[in-house]
């Protein structure tokens, strides 16, 4: 049976699955590596721990399947990493994450500016220490001597792309969240550059996602795939993860709560947002997928669960999500404000923080646990809202992540937004729309037709008489950072 391979490389692992042109998974590896932080805010993972951990889970997979009739591997990545490597392609630097917050204050000014305004309209990238842009400038001042010895300035995938292909080659889907790409045109800002004080020559090819190579190093010829084997390049994991749920017709929202958080939608042209507060990314030609990231999600809920237990395993959540669910909605006036490490959309602001507003002496434990998975439901209701008044309404939610193994937090989604909640049954959401991608690529299928094989196994339908004592604490967080913006 033909297969695609379908690998998706995180912050903090690498999962694979082999999948079908009929939408059957064959099977699923992962494995998973340290990060690397400091109280200066770096977030960082090694270079050949992340290309070992993509070779690793694509040998398992061979291994367990006939790689004869592997028909082509196609590739996720989270996106906003820095990697600068040496004329030898040797990494001179670990590689810098999204949640890298070293270049904060650099990111705070050019925001502040018109460049800033400027060059998110034209890259639709928001001025934020997530983007490389920001992490560029940040380098280029504290780290000068290591700026210049840099040859190339790229990110995991293209690391990994030049260890399998000796090329350096970047997707238009990555490179659109770089801020150093202008998405209209196809090719790197020559404004974006100039700012940072650097030539194209020291970035990749940008390329198509569907981009496809067919010759492999000498080394990873012997691993097992057929000589000739195609090698799609694919997209981000945001965007892939919107494929990967059947979130692919304009309008179609996806939401995602993993370690962060998000909310997608696709479109067939970038949205300008006045605000600033939406990201615009390339999934295909012709097509974009727009919409916010948190940095609170599952996290948020993790550090509560220490915080109250000095567990977070996966009993201990399942415990407090018990006890949350005999607290009536709206936690008795409750309201977390769950900005624990500063926060991308809708504020984008890295100083941001976190709180509990309204406590009162008849709250209990399990008050601040529903007030907790309330709160980062807000703050993704309010990305969508965000979605509502630059691209259009939000009709119904396809979810994906770790979360939906919570059928109360699922539930809890669709009450706040008042929206249907759809679950599909397949997991790894981006990495099957890794391999699905590869599929179009290959001609098999439409990007149409790929929605099909993301059959809906679960449906949460909102309940109506919950919408006014929400949409009440919603009203109430929605004001709660404007408020105290300036003390954070």
């Amino acid at each position: 049976m033909r297969y695609v391979i379908g690998i998706d490389i995180g912050t903090t692992n690498t999962k694979a699955v082999a999948f079908t042109e009929t939408g059957q998974v064959l099977g699923s590896v992962e494995t998973s590596y340290p990060v690397y932080t400091d109280v200066m805010g770096a977030h960082e993972l090694e270079p050949h721990a992340l290309f070992d951990a993509a070779l690793t889970v694509l040998l398992q997979l061979t291994e367990k399947l006939d790689p004869a009739e592997a028909a082509a591997v196609s590739f996720s990545c989270a996106m906003h990493s820095l990697i600068l490597v040496g004329e030898d392609g040797k990494p001179l630097t670990r590689a810098m994450t999204w949640a890298d917050r070293r270049s904060e204050a650099y990111a705070a000014e050019l925001k502040a500016s018109e460049l800033g305004r400027r060059l998110y309209r034209q890259t639709g990238t928001p001025v934020h220490a997530m983007s490389p842009l920001c992490k560029l400038l940040w380098l280029k001042d504290r780290q000068p001597e290591l700026f210049r010895k840099a040859a190339k300035f790229i990110s995991i995938k293209e690391y990994i792309w030049w260890r399998f292909l000796g090329q350096y080659q970047v997707d238009h889907s990555l490179a659109s969240a770089t801020g150093l790409f202008d998405i209209r045109a196809l090719e790197w800002s020559a404004e974006a550059l100039e700012h940072v004080g650097i030539r194209a020559d020291r970035l990749s090819m940008p390329v198509p996602t569907m981009h496809r190579e067919t010759e492999l190093l000498s080394t990873w010829r012997t691993m097992g795939l057929l000589r000739g084997t195609p090698f799609v390049i694919g997209a981000s994991d945001g965007c892939l993860a919107n494929l990967g749920t059947g979130a692919v017709r304009p309008g179609a929202t996806a939401l995602t709560i993993g370690t962060s958080g998000a909310v997608r939608m696709a479109a067939l042209a970038p949205a300008d947002d006045p605000g600033m507060r939406v990201f615009n990314y390339i999934l295909t030609e012709g097509r974009y997928i727009v919409g916010g990231a948190t940095n609170n999600g599952g996290n948020a809920v993790q550090w509560y669960a220490d915080f109250v237990s000095g567990s977070h395993d996966a009993a201990t959540l399942d415990t407090l999500a018990a006890g949350a669910g005999r607290v009536p909605a709206g936690a008795d006036g409750l309201i977390f404000l769950p900005y624990l490490l500063g926060e991308r959309a809708p504020v984008w602001d890295a100083e941001a923080r976190g709180m509990f507003f309204g406590v009162r002496a008849l709250h209990r434990r399990e008050h601040f646990t529903r007030a907790t998975l309330e709160g980062i439901s807000y703050g993704l209701r309010q990305i969508g809202a965000s979605l509502e008044e630059t691209v259009g309404p939000v009709e119904q939610i396809y979810a994906s992540g770790g979360f939906t193994r919570n059928r109360d937090w699922l539930q809890l989604i669709a009450d706040i937004f008042q929206k249907k909640v759809c679950v599909t049954a397949l997991a790894d959401a981006s990495a099957i729309g890794a391999a699905m991608l590869a599929w179009v690529a290959l001609g098999v299928l439409s990007l149409e037709e790929t929605a099909g094989l993301a059959a809906v196994s679960n449906i949460y339908e909102p309940v109506s008489d919950l919408a006014n004592v929400y949409q009440h604490n919603y009203h109430i967080f929605s004001q709660l950072y404007g408020r105290l913006k300036d003390l954070m």
